[in-house]
């Protein structure tokens, strides 16, 4: 893990709505037309949000000028955390991701009206529990249990996995193990088979996703490289069209139009964003958007 990064985010820390479809014979109104999700030729890109500082709804405000479709398709809730009470992990939701979650019909379904699916990212804590570390395949699969009912229950389109700030062996906790994540992801898969599940590629979990010569790579539907301004192709599945190598920080990687031209020559199907706030960032996203869409980005407060 490279440490100098890590210190990049902040730790304070119902299904999905597609397009609007018009009823056969009965034209849209201006409104549901408005609402209907435009279609982009490139990669799919994704926004980081730290809701700790920043809306969710910053990620629809962003399209391209050329056709209007949504610049952003996936946006990561960021984060909820992976917790330990002494015995066992659970699924923690700060005041911030909690609001977020007690808000859904204002702060996420504007989003998925849109087209843009949201995740919710799951991230250490400090107390020693990691998606590494869990003894049997009951307790992976009973955390799996946990992270479905908050899909399920707000209305979310998938999980994303960072396993950063686990902090393992803390509080007499153990190790991580070579089963463990391995048992997690199949169990939530089959939870949640329809969902987008995530890997953001780092930590113990992100080595560990072969177990008695059978792996969980292809049960992510996309992984992405966790160092902004840098190249890494990331494990997870095989297909190009799933992994994004690069990955930027909003306003601050310099060099995101060299990045995405990568991506697109070299056949890769994700771009990665962090930190997109709430101050119009069109200026930097068009850095990305015309190598990768041929289009600039206009933002619509």
């Amino acid at each position: 893990m490279k440490d100098e990064l890590l210190g990049r985010r902040s730790l304070l820390t119902l299904m999905a709505a597609g397009g609007v479809a018009a009823t056969v014979g009965v034209p849209l109104t201006a409104a549901a037309a408005e609402c209907r999700p435009r279609a982009k030729n490139g990669p799919i890109s994704v926004a980081y949000v730290e809701v700790n500082n920043n809306s969710m709804l910053n990620v629809g405000k962003y399209t391209l000028a050329n056709g209007g479709a949504q610049v952003f398709d996936i946006a990561v809730i960021f984060a909820a955390n992976i917790n330990y009470d002494g015995s066992k992990a659970y699924l923690h939701f700060n005041e911030n991701v909690q609001r977020v979650l007690d808000n859904v019909e204002t702060e996420v379904r504007p989003l998925q009206r849109k087209g843009i699916k949201v995740l919710l990212s799951i991230l250490g804590n400090h107390q020693g529990a990691g998606f590494a570390n869990f003894q049997s395949q009951a307790s992976a699969a009973a955390f799996a249990q946990l992270l479905a009912d908050a899909v399920n229950r707000y209305g979310l389109d998938g999980i994303d996995f960072d396993d950063e700030y686990a902090d393992y062996g803390v509080n007499g906790t153990p190790q991580p193990n070579a089963s463990s994540f391995f048992y997690l992801v199949t169990a939530l898969r089959q939870k949640l088979p329809n969902k987008i599940i995530t890997l953001y590629d780092i930590g113990p979990a992100a080595a560990r996703l072969s177990y008695n010569g059978q792996s969980v790579a292809e049960k992510f539907n996309y992984a992405w490289n966790p160092y902004y301004g840098t190249w890494s192709v990331p494990r997870g599945p095989a297909a190009k069209s799933k992994l994004s190598p690069a990955a930027v920080q909003i306003n601050v990687s310099s060099n995101a139009a060299s990045l995405a031209t990568r991506t697109k020559n070299e056949g890769y199907g994700v771009f990665l964003t962090y930190d997109l706030g709430a101050s119009n960032a069109a200026s930097y996203i068009s850095g990305f958007t015309n190598p990768l869409y041929g289009s600039g980005t206009v933002y619509t407060p």
